[in-house]
């Protein structure tokens, strides 16, 4: 049995990823699936997607990845079925816009155990079902990143610094998993139109203000050429014009320089 597993699936690029790899047959990637598992925690929102998909093909996974529990729980679930891990995509993420003095002790631990920690537990257990498939490519990993993590972000300095981890890790593995035919593609979009903004001000109302405003993208833009990387096995895809500068930037100033004209520009 041929799967796509995907975290986050119960909104935003997440639940964009279910919608269009429902649809795909690129064997470039391993489609089509036999199945794709939705990971997210709210179970009303997997089941609502899956109906919305006829019901077939998809199986609904409602875990919170942050709980070892629920880690060993997903790799219960994988030995017992022992199905072809044809595409992992790790997309769920948070953070929490603000100072870190107000930042509480439980939105820290929060963002570094769902964008660092679990994204890690999840690909280790998915590994071992990831290799010996008959093709030129074994198997591809998709990770959200940001091009928050390509320099510090005051403000935002734990998403941003969980982000730098997402990016450095998954260069590392992609070199790892070479020789086994395993692509990892590392996403980096600037600003994204999902309720992540809301959720990272805790409030309903927020909305991507002043110069980010000016980048904002969306999930139906920003997933397919997502997905259009990692048929291509490109080892990092950074998303848009605005992006790529701000990643140029990253790597020919210095790092002090930059933050003072983010402090000059406020």
């Amino acid at each position: 049995m041929n799967i796509a597993v995907i975290t986050g699936a119960s909104s935003g690029m997440g639940k964009e990823f279910v919608s269009r790899l429902f649809s795909e047959n690129d064997v470039r990637i391993g489609a089509p699936y036999d199945e794709i598992w939705m990971i997210a925690r709210s179970s009303d929102k997997l089941n609502a997607i899956s109906d919305s998909l006829g019901g077939k093909r998809t199986r609904v996974i409602p875990l919170d990845i942050t709980l070892p529990e629920s880690i060993e729980a997903l790799s219960s679930l994988l030995s017992e079925e022992k199905p072809a891990v044809r595409m992992l995509i790790n997309c769920a993420g948070m953070g929490r816009n603000g100072a870190f003095a107000d930042q509480t002790v439980k939105d820290t631990h929060m963002a570094i155990s769902l964008n660092c920690e679990a994204l890690s537990a999840v690909t280790n257990v998915c590994l071992p079902y990831m290799t010996g498939h008959d093709s030129k490519r074994s198997a591809s990993i998709i990770n959200i990143a940001s091009s928050a993590g390509f320099l510090p972000q005051p403000n935002f300095a734990v998403y941003a610094a969980s982000k730098s981890y997402v990016i450095s890790f998954s260069r590392a593995l992609a070199e790892e998993l070479r020789d086994k035919k395993i692509s990892v593609t590392c996403v980096c979009p600037g600003p994204v139109d999902t309720d992540f903004i809301k959720t990272s001000k805790n409030d309903p109302n927020a909305s991507f203000t002043g110069f980010k405003a000016k980048f904002v993208t969306t999930t139906d833009k920003l997933i397919p050429a997502s997905i259009k990387a990692a048929k291509k096995g490109k080892a990092l895809r950074v998303y848009g014009a605005g992006q790529k500068a701000l990643h140029l930037t990253s790597k020919i100033v210095p790092t002090k320089l930059v933050l003072f004209f983010e402090r000059k520009m406020k």
